[in-house]
């Protein structure tokens, strides 16, 4: 029973074991420098962030973002399927049709509604 866990113990050992090491040693070997107020500024995309820390997204953001991801993941279900087209046969290639058609359906319907106008 043991055996065939092994390779993934001293797999999972010897790759904590050289996260650790390479901690230390950056902790004994890295350069030492004093905390200076431009290295605790935000900082993105190579332009310093004039933005307060309390700015806030408006909700279409979020909604974009959730429909973004909810599509993307429903695409995702796709390519199993693709890869494995001729073994699943004619049956497959209807149901994913069906899939598609319906995803489609409700990307209108997002569309249609008016969530994908930014505001």
């Amino acid at each position: 029973m043991l055996r065939g866990y092994l390779p993934a113990i001293v797999f999972l050992v010897l790759g904590g074991a050289v996260g650790v090491l390479f901690s230390v040693l950056n902790t004994l070997v890295g350069v030492k420098s004093k905390p200076i107020q431009s290295k605790n500024d935000p900082y993105e995309c190579g332009i310093p962030s004039e933005i307060q820390s309390r700015f806030r997204f408006g909700i279409s953001f979020y909604l974009i973002a959730m429909l973004f991801i909810l599509f993307d993941i429903e695409v995702l279900f796709l390519y199993p399927v693709a890869m494995n087209l001729r073994e699943y046969g004619t049956f497959a290639l209807i149901e994913i049709s069906v899939f598609v058609v319906l995803l489609f359906v409700a990307f209108i319907y997002v569309w249609r509604r008016g969530a994908l106008e930014w505001r």
